[in-house]
């Protein structure tokens, strides 16, 4: 039985019978008696009934839809006449603008005052999809202002893009507001990948510290730190005191691994008064919640389930064949060019043919309504005629986006590379043995000893020759970009984020070898051997492709994901994570993103964070990213991994070019 504190606890549940109040001003004891938890805040759902002048207060545990409660409490209507009529009926709440409901949600945050005391106060907001302008939302504000205990602060926050334009004439002195990235920010707790470990804490103050001790890192640590490296061994939890992206390699890690991971900003304190560091404790991540309790005694813990995985890839097919332009290679392709070059001729493939049915997840049942369709329509401005949509989906993903130019290296290049060197074919015969017989301790000398070796073995000239061939004419006057496209990523249960390498600094012949040797090396590394390793990958079948392609300079760069990776049950939002100039500075955390969600079915978006930026990109780009959002909603349709289940995300990257073109680098499965 575990035993313990509760470091962070979780607020406690509504009571069971139906205590809805209407008509009644809002004290926060009534609050906290009728509220849930909603992104570690207790909320409260609000109806305003314009034509009775009065408002009805849900209590959450009984009323989770405001659209269910209208149509059944107030209407009269049976669940069954508003699931036949729902998409109507929704309309009728949140665009009408003669609508009689005002729906929202009351949230529970606090401050700090002079004196260092929580001060709390109340922000008000519609939902993601509402359409109400100015006016509308100064008289909710007013409605719900006069009926609220006048020692809380009510702010209203805009719920999208579009209410946020709608209020920039109003003043915020007459209807107060907050920004939804100003009130992210001040999150003390943020889930960014749902799990439970029960493990040994370990916290680090610096990366010099955590550098003197990762060796010492096992299966059943929890590791607490600012900003967790992207080097970080296979552990069974993580904590990040600074703030990140859910983006970030480390929560893509975490997510392949399936291993809990938040941003906890007050750890450092916690640690210290709670005397952690070293501490057993039950660690858990929920949507809504981030718990940590230690325990006070040690478990007894069954080894990770990981231990015994093992991942079979297919063999790859080394037979010499020839370096290709990327928009002659189909997916079927990977066994021979890596996953990457095989998407990216996909995607070359998809845009140019027009002929791929990208309308798939809109065509899934999401009961009570038998498919999207209709909602895509709206979105494309097109017809809701199946034939007629397919259509204009693909006119629209073409007309967003382009795919860049490059050629594909095979694995045979790199096989005949490493057969050409007996020096090479010894290290890699050294590397076997090790893992063979478990001797952990030397494989890291191992690997940088053969690593250097595979940056310093001359390329045979027929090889180098093939290699520089499609460049020669540009060798020299331009900038290419060299990157890693290996048989061994992008898998199920194995994403490999970040663990090899890419060049986007080339020029010259010399440079451009020295690039796709270093890619090679990567294969090798020692993180690389060592994750592949442990998910049962054989060191025999692993190989790398590789990608050339010109560099295009980039206003802005990125990554989007088709899910809302801290919300997985929600279909509707893309993610999108971009800071001006290269996506790099995204996946590896060098700067933190612009973070934005983007409502792929009933249209809108909102700014999550402004991560480094000092201000939030104008209206137009904006408008850009929602149609970059639904391009990647689209093309997941298509590449999704199983057939019959196109809700399957994509992790893309993407650039935007000085022109305002949208360019995609990378596509491959999102890791759940």
């Amino acid at each position: 039985m575990m035993t313990g504190i509760s470091v962070f606890p979780s607020p406690a549940t509504a009571p069971g019978t139906d205590a809805t109040v209407v008509g009644e001003n809002l004290s926060l004891p009534l609050f906290r008696s009728l509220s849930g938890v909603l992104a570690g805040h207790p909320y409260l759902k609000v109806v305003v009934d314009r034509t009775e002048h009065t408002w009805h207060l849900l209590d959450t545990a009984v009323h989770p839809f405001h659209v269910n409660y209208v149509a059944t409490r107030i209407l009269g209507m049976g669940l069954d006449e508003l699931d036949a009529r729902l998409d109507v009926f929704n309309a009728s709440v949140y665009t009408d603008p003669g609508r009689r409901f005002l729906l929202g949600v009351l949230s529970l945050h606090a401050d700090e005052d002079t004196e260092g005391r929580d001060r709390p106060f109340l922000v008000l907001e519609t939902t993601e999809a509402d359409t109400m302008d100015g006016p509308l939302l100064q008289e909710f504000y007013d409605f719900v202002r006069e009926r609220v205990d006048g020692r809380l602060p009510l702010l209203l926050k805009p719920a999208n893009h579009g209410q946020e334009a709608a209020l920039a004439p109003v003043s915020d002195v007459t209807l107060p507001r907050i920004l939804s990235h100003e009130l992210f920010v001040s999150r003390p707790r943020t889930p960014l990948n749902t799990g439970e470990a029960t493990g040994r804490l370990r916290w680090f103050a610096s990366l010099e510290e955590y550098r003197a001790h990762a060796a010492d890192l096992g299966w059943s640590d929890i590791v607490a730190m600012d900003c967790l490296p992207d080097d970080v061994p296979r552990v069974a939890g993580f904590i990040n005191a600074a703030p990140i992206t859910p983006l970030s390699h480390t929560n893509v890690l975490a997510s392949g691994w399936g291993i809990p991971n938040a941003i906890v900003r007050d750890m450092a304190r916690l640690v210290e008064s709670e005397e952690l560091d070293g501490a057993w404790v039950c660690y858990r991540v929920q949507d809504d919640e981030v718990s940590l309790v230690r325990l006070h005694e040690v478990p007894e813990l069954d080894e990770p389930a990981w231990h015994q995985q093992r991942i079979r890839l297919e063999p790859p097919l080394l037979e010499d064949i020839p370096v290709l332009e990327l928009r002659r290679l189909r997916r079927e392709d990977r066994d021979r060019y890596g996953t990457k070059a095989a998407n990216l001729g996909e995607l070359h493939h998809v845009l140019d043919s027009r002929t791929a049915d990208l309308t798939a997840f809109y065509g899934r049942a999401r009961p009570p309504r038998k498919d999207l369709y209709g909602h895509l329509a709206s979105r494309l401005a097109a017809s809701a005629d199946p034939e007629a949509l397919r259509q204009a989906a693909s006119e629209f993903v073409a007309a967003t986006v382009t795919a860049p130019d490059g050629v594909a290296l095979p694995f045979a290049l790199q096989h005949r590379f490493l057969i050409s060197s007996p020096a090479l074919q010894q290290g890699i015969g050294k590397l076997k043995m090790a893992l063979e017989l478990g001797a952990t301790d030397v494989l890291d000398p191992l690997c940088l000893s053969l690593q250097q070796l595979v940056r310093g073995t001359p390329v045979p000239e027929d090889v180098a020759a093939r290699i520089t061939g499609p460049f020669a004419d540009r060798v020299g006057r331009k900038r290419l970009v060299v990157r890693s496209s290996s048989n061994a990523e992008d898998l199920p249960g194995f994403s490999a984020a970040g663990v090899y390498d890419s060049i986007t600094t080339v020029h010259g012949t010399d440079e451009l070898l020295d690039a796709v040797r270093q890619v090679w090396a990567s294969l090798v590394s020692p993180r690389s051997v060592r994750l592949r390793h442990e998910a049962g990958i054989s060191l025999d079948d692993t190989y790398m492709g590789v990608i050339v392609q010109e560099y295009t300079p980039a206003e802005l760069g990125g990554v989007l994901v088709t899910r809302n990776p801290t919300r997985r049950e929600d279909f509707r939002n893309v993610y999108i994570n971009c800071t001006p100039g290269s996506p790099e500075s995204v996946v590896d955390g060098t700067a933190l993103p612009l973070q934005y969600l983007y409502n792929t079915v009933e249209g809108g978006g909102r700014t999550v964070d402004l991560g480094s930026s000092v201000e939030d990109l104008p209206s137009p780009a904006r408008a850009r990213l929602a149609d970059l959002a639904l391009t990647g909603r689209l093309l997941q349709s298509h590449f999704a991994d199983d057939p019959d289940d196109p809700d399957d995300p994509l992790d893309i990257e993407w650039l935007m070019t000085e022109e305002g073109g949208f360019k995609l680098v990378q596509l491959r499965p999102y890791a759940l």
